[in-house]
């Protein structure tokens, strides 16, 4: 096993049989339906939670990990020897998750400088794909130094997009962002949303109906990527496999792929996003 340690919380939406191959840890986050709490994708699973959302009387609420979370898994991980830590979490522009992660490593007075703590200015496999990259170039051997730049460069290299059936869910939970300016849109209007530099969600544009959105969601990749191939796509959805069958497939047809694979939105992400979501997250080659 590397002696670097891969952290990260349960936003990413990294399939449980990825982490354990990987060995990837994960602090999860909470979510509440009145007095009932749930142990994000771990308690309770993405399909659980769309069911519950369709039935519960209650809105959804979610709650980030405590420093002292952090800090017990910390400490298990650090008793071996020169093991250090690299923990990735969901952008500090939308949860306090990174700051408790932050928070905890500077407890650890006998281990100082051992943690190494990343925002991803992401959410979901945003936050993912450089969990998974990170754990890999571990696997391999790479420094703790190689690996936080591989992180930083894929941060900058790193492609969202993604569409709401509506902006209720990031509305009542605070992290509409940037894209408040869509509220008051006309029947049909498709916002396309993505996540900016500093982490927040951001509203791209306004397009007028679900197959226009697609297209032009289409235009916006090929401009970033400038001529080039997608390294890996990963379509995301909030139990919406067949709106994120049919995004697969149209990027599929326009842009030479490495890899491509589903991701279900997991319910901390679902209760801000909301059913119906679809989201494309391309790495360019």
């Amino acid at each position: 096993m590397s002696k670097i340690r891969i952290v990260t919380d349960s936003t990413a939406d990294i399939p449980l049989s990825v982490r354990q191959e990987l060995i990837i840890e994960m602090v999860p986050l909470k979510i509440h339906f009145g007095s009932e709490e749930y142990l994000d994708a771990v308690t309770l699973q993405s399909d659980q939670f769309y069911e519950k959302l369709r039935t519960s009387t209650h809105f959804p609420r979610t709650s980030q990990p405590s420093p002292a979370e952090f800090l017990d898994l910390y400490r298990k991980l650090l008793e071996g020897p020169d093991t250090e830590i690299i923990s990735i979490h969901l952008s500090s522009a939308l949860s306090g998750t990174y700051q408790s992660a932050l928070l905890a490593s500077t407890m650890l007075e006998e281990d100082e400088g051992k943690v190494h703590v990343v925002d991803s200015r992401s959410a979901s496999y945003g936050i993912g794909a450089l969990v998974v990259a990170a754990a890999k170039a571990a696997m391999e051997g790479q420094s703790t130094e190689q690996i936080l730049q591989l992180v930083r460069s894929m941060r900058e290299n790193f492609y969202i997009y993604f569409l709401v059936d509506t902006l209720e869910f990031l509305q009542k939970g605070g992290r509409i962002g940037k894209a408040s300016a869509l509220f008051g849109s006309l029947l049909n209007i498709k916002p396309i949303l993505s996540i900016d530099a500093e982490g927040e969600v951001a509203a791209i544009e306004k397009v007028r109906g679900h197959k226009k959105a697609i297209a032009r969601i289409l235009e916006l990749l090929a401009a970033d990527l400038a001529g080039g191939g997608i390294h890996t796509l990963h379509i995301a959805h909030a139990n919406n496999l067949e709106g994120a069958e049919q995004l697969r497939e149209v990027i599929l047809q326009h842009f030479a792929v490495q890899h491509a694979d589903y991701i279900a939105l997991g319910p901390v992400i679902g209760a801000h996003a909301g059913p119906g979501t679809i989201a494309a997250f391309v790495s360019k080659v």
